[in-house]
């Protein structure tokens, strides 16, 4: 079992550790993610202009719960638990909808935006019924970057340290994606994936370009420092993007140029750069100069992973891809092509981590070490302090 691997050194100074094959087949493992994880932490779970009026609601899921995320007529975007503070029965019961109120089809209990019970059969005839107290059941909220974050927990993580102290260590300043004005961009298209694998396994492919040479031609073909397999964003301490190739145009699936201006507000230093981000839990920013793609990863299972993937443009240019006066299937298709590679690549993989001869873990090359970090933060967060401080150990004494 997992809680027994110490990651003790393996064989060759290069190589370090990676956990056994039951972190990512392991069920209770995964119901202990879900607790720990995905309903303690900040999740992204859709765009804020998804609801763009008082009324508009959505379902989504978080950890093993259900929510709803609704744009409230006085409070702005609201999020409660989709349990009925009566018997329990789901008030929202389709995916998405416009209502005055939020009502229960069981017994008719009725709520506000704001949450609070309005309306219930007899409910006259109950005054020492607290409305709020038996209004639904809230759900922290943020808005950033132009998409709704829910936390579950009671008392939720701090967000500046939590999520922008991500963006600070993989990007920099927060001023430098601020560059981007992300919050700002619409969506010119979007692509959801069901993927046979266990969500680990995708962030992982994600940190890493060691693979890239041999799976994303496309993208090694735009980006040629990737074929090195080298992908870290950290170079001697500073924060650097991995260029285009000299006579690439465009992050295109071709290297076109892609017809779009490029963003207004981004540095020097910044044009015909890509840089990618990591938001633990569920959450990859990826920027060039005249677009960004945001992925968000819902677990459902040990083995299946839901992925929503999202092109960003200018309002302007979403203007004209919609009035079809300009086509970005160019720029859309290198990264959905990367998507089906690397989640390929992920589904081939799942399999394997119930082989025997998986059963000790893998290895991570010198280009991958950096993803022991994600490891130790994943065994301190469900509790296996001890494999995470040999994990330490093990990863210092490579250096």
């Amino acid at each position: 079992m997992i809680i027994d691997h110490l990651d003790e050194p393996l064989p060759g100074s290069s190589l370090l550790p990676t956990p056994t094959g039951d972190a990512y087949t392991d069920p209770d493992i995964f119901e202990k993610e879900q607790a720990e994880i995905f309903e303690k932490m900040w999740n992204c779970v859709l765009r804020s202009d998804s609801l763009p009026s008082p009324g508009h609601w959505k379902t989504v899921t978080v950890g093993r719960e259900e929510i709803i995320v609704v744009r409230s007529r006085r409070e702005g975007i609201k999020a409660y638990f989709n349990v009925c503070a009566h018997r329990g029965m789901r008030v929202c019961t389709a995916g998405e909808g416009k209502n005055k109120t939020l009502q229960c089809g069981y017994h008719a209990w009725t709520y506000a935006l704001e949450g609070d019970l309005v309306a219930a059969p007899n409910l006259t005839s109950m005054p020492d019924v607290d409305r709020k107290q038996y209004g639904l059941k809230p759900v922290h909220v943020r808005e950033w970057l132009g998409y709704v974050w829910v936390c579950l927990a009671e008392e939720p993580p701090n967000f500046e340290r939590e999520v922008l102290g991500e963006v600070r260590t993989r990007f920099g300043e927060v001023e430098s994606i601020d560059n981007y004005g992300i919050e700002h961009l619409r969506l010119g298209d979007t692509k959801t994936y069901d993927v046979a694998a266990n969500w680990k396994l995708i962030i992982e492919n994600f940190m890493e370009c060691y693979h890239c040479a041999t799976i994303h031609p496309e993208l090694t073909e735009v980006i040629p420092e990737f074929a090195d397999g080298l992908a870290s964003q950290r170079k001697n301490g500073e924060v650097h993007g991995s260029s285009f190739g000299e006579e690439i145009q465009g992050f295109t699936v071709d290297g076109s140029a892609s017809g779009v201006h490029q963003l207004p507000a981004i540095a020097p230093d910044q044009d015909r750069k890509y840089y990618a981000i990591t938001v633990k839990p569920q959450v990859f920013i990826n920027t060039v100069p005249d677009h960004v793609i945001i992925h968000r990863m819902f677990p459902v299972s040990e083995s299946r992973t839901i992925v929503e993937c999202d092109w960003l443009f200018l309002p302007e240019v979403v203007d004209k891809i919609t009035s079809g006066e300009l086509d970005v299937s160019k720029s859309v298709e290198l990264f959905h092509r990367v998507n089906l590679q690397d989640f390929n690549a992920c589904e081939l993989t799942q399999p394997s981590m119930r082989s025997k001869a998986y059963s000790s873990g893998g290895a991570l090359v010198p280009s991958e070490h950096h993803i022991q970090e994600f490891h130790a933060w994943w065994y301190r967060t469900l509790g296996f302090e001890q494999v995470a401080a040999a994990q330490q150990e093990t990863e210092k004494a490579a250096v």
